[in-house]
């Protein structure tokens, strides 16, 4: 497929090639549409080149975040002194028994600390199986 600017440089030449008389009204009007064609296919042409730009440097900030992201929430060595594969870092759901709200921790909460419901303020008891107390099920006999 032609460029417009190709498009455009052919109908300029055709006008010229047929003598189109720019003193009379028909002849002012077809070069007065030329010559806006011209401007459109410039401006059009700054466009793309921003438009380039633009996805170029939206590729490299995509290559950076994912760099970050690799730093960032890069797998930590479990804690846990056990040959297991639990991970401190999971996420778990949890019921509470009051409201019957789903409350989401993670395993370092979940080890240390009370937990609360967000939506009653209730405390959540737990039993925990005994082991690395991650909460996982791996019968492992390490403790934090």
């Amino acid at each position: 497929m032609e460029n417009i600017g190709e498009k455009i440089a052919y109908l300029k030449g055709l006008a010229e090639g047929l003598k189109v008389d720019e003193s009379t009204n028909e002849g002012k009007i077809i070069k007065g549409i030329l010559d806006v064609l011209a401007e459109m296919n410039d401006y059009i042409e700054e466009i793309d080149d921003d438009l380039a730009m633009v996805q170029e440097e939206m590729d490299n900030m995509s290559d950076d975040l994912a760099d970050v992201e690799d730093i960032v929430f890069e797998d930590d060595e479990d804690d846990c002194d056990c040959d297991c594969d639990c991970e401190d870092d999971d996420v778990y759901e949890i019921t509470c028994p009051n409201c019957g709200e789903e409350v989401y921790v993670d395993g370092e909460t979940l080890e240390n600390e009370d937990i609360y419901c967000p939506s009653c303020r209730q405390q959540i008891e737990l039993d925990l199986p005994e082991g690395c107390g991650c909460g996982c099920d791996c019968d492992c006999d390490c403790e934090d």
